[in-house]
């Protein structure tokens, strides 16, 4: 098969790009996300229509955040958008006359990254992405694993923490409390009100106050050495590795890749998920290591991995 599109429904916008068999992007076009379930449809078919114009294409992959059914045609919940049961493969056919492959936008990010990014050369990977919260993706035996019903790898909801911080998703103690740009954003804010004298170039950069601190004032922070920044990223890269560790008593990947905008600081936040990763892997003295890597393709990734996963068919 040759030219697919993949499609990223972002936030704040949809990316819909055409991707040769290489995994090189060839065109891009995005537009708005709008506020309706029905005008992301309608933004969808048109971004595809229009990055589609000057080329021919084979299929198109949809990633979207949610649950996606085993038959990689309807989103069963999404939780920001709202879709319960959205016949999204059909209503997006019928529109452009292409066939389309619909799956969760994590595992397409996983799907890019083992093919075409740092998961390259492995034939078992367990992704994960730290972004607002977190997710993550399941390659074994160079196949993605999306579970009987489709929705494997939400590692997000695992419960880490028995009756533990409140979670968006109604459960309590969910890893992505403690481990993702949320969790960041609140353990610094937690700290500089502990020990303000500890946070003085984190407030500047804010507002002067706890509650002014975002995530990027975090990372410009640590990189200037500010303590509370830096053991902000410390406590969730904590977190994030014990994590890792416990999946690895689950899956046993030679790889595990770590995405999603937090670990754009690099080795300031993968560092110390590789000790911690150590520190609590069981019978680490003893076994073989899986290796903890940087995502490659950044924002990339689920568009690429989208667009892979509808030529796979």
């Amino acid at each position: 098969m040759g030219l697919t599109i993949g499609v990223d429904i972002g936030g704040t916008k949809i990316a819909a790009g055409v991707v040769d068999e290489e995994g090189t992007i060839l065109e891009t076009y995005t537009v708005s996300t709008p506020p309706t379930a029905d005008g992301v449809t309608e933004a969808i078919c048109s971004a595809v229509s229009e990055v589609s114009s000057n080329h021919s294409i084979e299929a198109v992959g949809i990633g979207a955040a949610g649950y996606v059914d085993d038959k990689r045609a309807t989103v069963l919940f999404a939780p920001n958008i709202n879709w319960r049961h959205e016949p999204l493969k059909d209503k997006v056919e019928q529109r452009i006359g292409l066939p389309v492959v619909v799956e969760n936008d994590a595992n397409c990010a996983a799907w890019g990254e083992y093919r075409f990014g740092a998961g390259q050369g492995h034939d078992d990977v367990i992704c994960i992405t730290l972004g607002t919260g977190l997710g993550g993706g399941i390659i074994i035996g160079n196949k993605l694993r999306r579970g009987r019903f489709g929705v494997a790898a939400e590692f997000g909801h695992i419960r880490v923490v028995p009756d533990g911080l409140l979670c968006g998703c109604g459960s309590q103690g969910c890893w992505e409390q403690y481990a993702s740009g949320r969790a960041l954003v609140r353990y610094a804010r937690q700290r500089a009100n502990a020990t303000p004298e500890n946070a003085t170039t984190l407030l500047a950069l804010g507002d002067g106050t706890a509650e002014g601190i975002e995530g990027k004032h975090i990372s410009e922070a640590a990189r200037a050495g500010d303590l509370v920044a830096v053991d902000a990223f410390r406590e969730l890269a904590r977190w994030a590795g014990a994590g890792l560790a416990d999946l690895a008593s689950l899956f046993d990947p030679s790889a595990f890749i770590v995405g999603g905008g937090v670990s754009d600081e690099g080795d300031l936040v993968l560092d110390p998920i590789r000790k911690s990763f150590k520190r609590w892997l069981v019978g680490g003295a003893w076994r073989p290591h899986a290796q903890v890597l940087a995502a490659q393709l950044g924002g990339k990734a689920g568009l690429v991995g989208a667009a892979d996963l509808a030529r796979q068919g």
